[in-house]
């Protein structure tokens, strides 16, 4: 049990770039006693398990898995959105979203699947099937009515495979964010990106629907203090116009 456990300590240490040096010091443990740990020879409290996973910023749901190694019970849960306990959770987002109309404003999970949308981001991405339930990630990767919409993907997709990489390294890996990426890839030419002197402020997500070029470009806020392991992954994105002519339009 102590050896699957250093184990996993040590992929996870690996990942994030730690040397045992570097993650004892992080989690105010000596050096010595975590090698002992990562083989086997030491056999970690729950309450070391927790600090070197904080330590690391490992998330919620392999947490769990790092104290199910060590002969420890997982400590987090993973409660729906719609659980009576998460009401003040709702709440709190129903109102940002509705305040932030005329603008665009979506509540994603971790495969960037809308589960709450304010008015303006339901009517803007219903003309692409995008809804409730659905994968923004797909519409933006496959063949379809949203990617044929943008008027600068290539941009899109070398910042979304950047932004894809970080969620994914940040979660030790994961397959679906990976695919993403891949398949992001494949639409791009084989020449590296031409350099430029200066970049934009931000990059914008340009895209053509009903005669009108809309212009945006997003802040992503998490819950900070969160130890749910649903509520620690979802995104609220708030998106703003990004030139005056989308401003105008959505103001009137």
């Amino acid at each position: 049990m102590a050896a699957a456990f250093g184990n996993l300590l040590k992929g996870w240490r690996t990942r994030r770039r730690f040397s045992q040096l570097q993650l004892a010091l992080e989690a105010n443990v000596s050096s010595r006693h975590l090698s002992f740990i990562e083989t086997g020879r030491a056999q970690p409290s729950r309450a070391m398990v927790l600090q070197l996973a904080q330590a690391m910023d490992v998330p919620r749901s392999e947490r769990n898995l790092l104290l199910q190694a060590a002969g420890f019970a997982g400590v987090y849960s993973a409660r729906a959105l719609e659980a009576d306990e998460m009401r003040p959770v709702r709440e709190a987002l129903s109102w940002t979203l509705a305040r932030h109309d005329p603008f665009p404003g979506l509540v994603l999970d971790r495969h960037w699947c809308v589960l709450m949308a304010n008015e303006c981001a339901t009517r803007l991405l219903g003309p692409f099937g995008i809804g409730i339930g659905d994968s923004i990630l797909d519409a933006f990767v496959a063949d379809g009515p949203l990617r044929e919409a943008l008027v600068n993907g290539p941009a899109i997709a070398r910042h979304m495979i950047a932004r894809l990489r970080n969620e994914s390294s940040h979660l030790g890996g994961d397959a679906v964010l990976d695919a993403a990426q891949a398949r992001l890839r494949a639409t791009l030419d084989d020449e590296p990106e031409e350099m430029h002197a200066s970049m934009p402020a931000v990059i914008p997500v340009v895209f053509a629907a009903d005669g009108v070029q809309w212009s945006f470009f997003s802040t992503i806020a998490q819950f900070s203090s969160t130890e749910d392991i649903v509520l620690a992954d979802l995104k609220l994105e708030l998106m703003f116009p990004a030139d005056e002519a989308t401003r105008t339009a959505l103001l009137g």
